[in-house]
């Protein structure tokens, strides 16, 4: 709970969502899937910080059925601090270490998000980057660059855009786009739709394309990401 309200998705569209994602079958047995998890903890973040607390179980939730998740937590804030953490199998374990952070001012580091996931890529398969923010304050030619390296190592990167600011918007559009991912904006105050885009984004690093289209049948953010995937 914040402020009084549920921060998750009604049980209903959970269970449609994941009642539609079984009916994908299972890829070859293979280790399991590897997500990256980027968060701007810059001072402006702590609301949504607090957001992503609540609602990121459902990653887990929706990998779980289909055979499992690890996630690791990435994220950035102050003077130049950007860390990352092991991979973790469960919601609990990603919530401690997301409880244990604290927002700072600072810039934005996408650059080096995008730079420590194509190294991730390169010591073993990651199937998708999450990054979730509201600003981008970097130079986005030199962003794009990595973006389209990890479209060539078959990362998608799945940008969560909160707020409406056309700058940040376009720079994780461009992310998105050359990466071969998605770009979603969403609102703070509607809890819903992150939980549900996160829960879209799991379903693709287990599933893939395949599973996306089946979901998005029923699912709302799982069309939007697909109709962002497909929409080149």
């Amino acid at each position: 709970m914040r402020d009084g309200r549920s921060v998750g998705p009604s049980a209903a569209a959970v269970s449609a969502f994941l009642e539609a994602a079984r009916r994908v079958p299972a890829p070859a047995p293979a280790a399991t899937p590897r997500l990256v998890f980027a968060l701007d903890a810059t001072l402006s973040r702590q609301p949504t910080w607090d957001l992503a607390c609540g609602v990121q179980a459902g990653m887990f939730e929706a990998a779980a059925a289909l055979g499992g998740l690890a996630v690791q937590l990435v994220y950035f804030r102050g003077f130049s601090e950007c860390r990352a953490s092991r991979f973790v199998g469960d919601a609990r374990a990603l919530t401690g270490l997301m409880r244990a952070v604290a927002c700072q001012g600072g810039r934005t580091q996408i650059g080096r998000v995008l730079r420590h996931a194509r190294g991730e890529a390169g010591r073993g398969p990651v199937k998708a980057l999450v990054l979730v923010g509201d600003a981008v304050e970097e130079p986005l030619d030199d962003l794009c660059g990595v973006a389209g390296e990890l479209g060539l190592l078959g990362v998608p990167a799945f940008c969560f855009h909160e707020g409406h600011d056309p700058a940040a918007a376009g720079g994780f559009a461009e992310i998105a786009r050359l990466s071969g991912g998605a770009h979603a904006r969403f609102d703070a105050a509607a809890p819903d739709v992150l939980a549900g885009l996160l829960r879209a984004a799991a379903l693709y690093a287990t599933r893939g394309l395949d599973g996306l289209r089946l979901a998005a049948h029923e699912d709302g953010a799982a069309r939007r990401l697909l109709g962002s995937m497909t929409a080149r």
